[in-house]
């Protein structure tokens, strides 16, 4: 479950919200009570956002940059998916394989997303964008001069800055949906202590290891 209470459909009456409850659930339904949307997530990155009305409404507007970019698709969803890869999240990363499939971006391609760096799938701009987002996923914005080069000899800065931005906004939905456990990220933390074998009590491994 979400980290944070959710928002049913009688708790609220913001009309966005109630639009997106609306489009993405099927009208009159209680998202809280019935979730599911159509891409399989559960949806309770709606009704966890719903809290607030004013970040459910910069969060919404948000998407709406889409519509004006120049950025080519393909190189976007590259980034966005990168950066749900490498920040671990494991719904930035599936929705975003699925807008790749959906523009008709072979399976092969998509899986290589996750191992870019050994991959033949990818031309040199595709493999600066994964390049770049790396460098800002996981670099925390550390550049090198070629990759940045590379995307300058293809792109313009408009461009770059379209991508900068959607890819580092989608880093935020990454970082933002572990911490409250939102949709496929409400997963336990996988690095936990495996138990010792009964009767290993206080072994000292240093000691097997050095034979102190």
């Amino acid at each position: 479950m979400p980290r944070l209470r959710q928002v049913p459909r009688a708790e609220t009456d913001d009309k966005l919200v109630l639009f997106f409850y609306d489009s993405l659930f099927g009208k009159d339904r209680d998202p809280v009570a019935e979730p599911g949307t159509a891409t399989g997530s559960p949806g309770d990155w709606w009704t966890v956002f719903a809290l607030d009305s004013a970040i459910f409404k910069h969060a919404v507007q948000g998407f709406n940059v889409y519509r004006n970019v120049k950025l080519d698709p393909l190189l976007r969803e590259l980034g966005q998916s990168r950066a749900g890869w490498a920040r671990g999240s494991q719904f930035v990363f599936s929705q975003h394989c699925k807008q790749m499939r959906a523009m008709g971006v072979p399976d092969e391609k998509i899986q290589a997303v996750a191992y870019w760096e050994v991959s033949g799938h990818f031309d040199e701009l595709e493999r600066a964008v994964l390049a770049y987002t790396d460098a800002l996923v996981l670099g925390g914005g550390r550049v090198h001069d070629e990759v940045f080069g590379t995307l300058k000899r293809h792109l313009a800065d408009e461009q770059i800055l379209e991508l900068t931005y959607t890819t580092c906004l989608y880093e935020m939905h990454a970082t933002m949906s572990k911490a409250l456990r939102l949709e496929f990220d409400d997963r336990d933390d996988p690095i936990v202590e495996v138990a010792a074998p009964e009767g290993y009590g206080n072994r000292d491994i240093a000691a097997d290891l050095t034979g102190g």
